[in-house]
């Protein structure tokens, strides 16, 4: 069997296990966020934190607990790491001392779901942080999108109401009935594939061919492994990430990990349908979302099986920066993947592709990562292009746009435009000051088109909560640490506080009954409108700064 052959079946067979698991898993999460039961472990958990589970709060009241809590996570996680070397499972001797910008850049990165890791995590991290920390938020940062995404689905089926839900009931039933139940089977699986779950501590062995010593790391790592999947955190327990044969030991746990990333952003459309009354509106979202991930994962494969590695010349190009178990075509199915949604797992190196293959991966993330995007943020964004195409649509007619029966009036389309608008100006400005100061520059380990795509690439990352990095920008510096976990905090709750404000905007509304003049938002025509316009924006937004970096160097070569 070819290798192109061999993709295109690993390909298709993830295809058709995520349009097999889309109805039952998209309803199970209807129930689970419209259940008027309470598990007797959710009701303890109600009174140990002192919540109703009758009371709901307006979109104002969901955006202060929702910053609340992940306020409280930062500080918690920041602490946790600087004083991790007093308590028990610490590394004696990390290679990367923690130092309070890496301790605050990793606490922002893990709340926000980036998990942008400017260290080796097993040379730094010791296994309590790892497990207690940094696991914990990969559960609870998930829920929080998905709570956050239910919110918005509130608003665009209730009426003439100012309440959404509770965020602290929606958190809770995201984490104990879909993440962790899915997570627990999942890591039985992995364990099952060889990933190592130990509370092992690095064991010095002579293994090697030349009797010297070498260093093999334990921890528990299946754990970690599927909620950084399945919750699209993506935040590795090696520095090797899902490259490393203790996290992703055989070609079906790689398959594994990337229906484990896709899963829930893709079934959330049927939940949308049916909270909004309207399988029909779901299945347009979400073939929205199919369209542009077809898109993607078309040209990111001919990328890379056509033309291998940064030289592409070079003896065994084919191979650079690729896992050799996987091979290049899985491997960019993986690399598609995570870019696509928020998760930033890798099987290989991002750095190594083809200067276009490694531009995919950087639009990917640019498209906002709404296809299908993060667990709950992939939703939410791609429902805000909606109302975006609608706007653009009534223009085009001279009439008031609609949307689901609610109107679009200039309140709401000046939240949503601001919500395009806040990851963009994130990205773009870091990238500017980054490449405008001396000291920075420095960071890159490559200098010309290569190097700008490496500091593009890291902020990029940053502002849209992905995580993935071009290795070679040296990104753990105070200034790097600094700024980058300031894109992330900004790139991460200001489109939350957008997007509960425009649902509580929606909510208040009555509905709007449809006319002639309604624009069917159900049908392929809606679809190819809100697919042209998402490339549209993001190409207009990014075009000029890509062909700075990834096509200049393309078009070089």
């Amino acid at each position: 069997m070819s290798t192109t052959t061999a993709g295109a079946l690993f390909l298709a067979v993830l295809v058709v296990a995520l349009a097999a698991v889309h109805v039952p898993f998209g309803d199970y999460m209807y129930r689970v966020y419209t259940s008027a039961k309470d598990l007797r472990i959710e009701s303890v958990l109600y009174r140990v934190i002192g919540v109703d589970a009758r009371s709901e709060q307006t979109w104002a009241a969901y955006a202060r607990s929702v910053l609340a809590f992940s306020s409280v996570g930062i500080l918690f996680l920041f602490a946790f790491q600087l004083v991790q070397d007093k308590l028990p499972l610490h590394l004696h001797d990390p290679a990367t001392s923690m130092t309070p910008a890496l301790a605050w850049n990793t606490a922002i990165s893990f709340v926000t779901n980036t998990n942008w890791q400017a260290y080796s995590g097993e040379s730094t991290q010791g296994h309590l942080v790892q497990m207690a920390g940094l696991a914990v938020q990969n559960f609870v940062s998930a829920a929080v999108g998905m709570a956050v995404a239910i919110a918005l689905l509130r608003g665009l089926a209730r009426t003439h109401t100012s309440d959404l839900g509770n965020f602290w009931i929606d958190l809770v039933r995201g984490t104990v009935r879909i993440l962790l139940p899915i997570a627990i089977a999942a890591a039985i699986l992995l364990v099952a594939g060889g990933a190592i779950q130990n509370f092992h501590p690095h064991d010095q062995v002579v293994s090697t061919l030349s009797g010297a010593q070498q260093t093999i790391p334990g921890g528990p790592v299946a754990s970690q492994e599927v909620i950084k999947d399945l919750g699209t955190n993506g935040g590795g327990f090696y520095n090797a990430n899902s490259a490393h044969p203790f996290e992703n030991p055989t070609a079906w746990t790689n398959w594994l990990q990337i229906f484990l990333l896709l899963v829930i952003p893709f079934s959330l459309p049927r939940t949308f349908g049916r909270m909004v009354g309207n399988t029909k509106q779901g299945y347009a979202i979400a073939s929205v979302m199919a369209t542009l991930f077809a898109i993607s994962m078309t040209f990111m494969l001919w990328l890379q099986l056509q033309h291998h590695g940064t030289v592409p010349t070079a003896a065994g190009a084919a191979a650079e920066g690729v896992e050799q178990r996987f091979g290049i075509a899985d491997s960019a199915v993986f690399a598609g993947a995570t870019t696509l949604t928020s998760t930033g797992a890798i099987d290989s190196s991002h750095d190594s592709y083809t200067s276009l293959g490694g531009m995919m991966t950087m639009f990917n993330m640019q498209l906002g990562e709404v296809a299908p995007g993060g667990a709950g943020s992939g939703l939410y964004g791609m429902l805000i292009l909606a109302v975006i195409t609608v706007f653009v649509a009534g223009l085009m007619v001279g009439r008031t746009p609609e949307y689901l029966g609610k109107k679009i009036n200039p309140r709401e389309i000046k939240l949503a435009a601001s919500y395009f608008l806040v990851t963009p100006l994130i990205a773009l400005t870091g990238t500017a000051v980054a490449m405008a100061l001396p000291g920075e520059r420095a960071g890159m380990l490559n200098t010309g088109p290569h190097g700008l795509s490496e500091v593009l690439y890291a902020f990029s990352s940053a502002a849209n909560n992905n995580g993935s990095a071009f290795a070679g920008l040296s990104a753990n510096t105070d200034w790097y640490n600094t700024a980058l976990g300031l894109a992330m905090v900004f790139g991460r709750f200001l489109p939350i506080i957008l997007v509960l404000a425009l649902a509580g905007s929606l909510a208040k509304q009555g509905a709007t009954p449809a006319s002639v003049g309604t624009l069917p938002t159900h049908r392929p025509l809606f679809v190819g409108m809100v697919t042209g316009v998402t490339l549209i924006l993001v190409a207009l937004t990014f075009l000029p700064m890509l062909a700075l970096g990834p096509l200049a160097e393309g078009i070089h070569r």
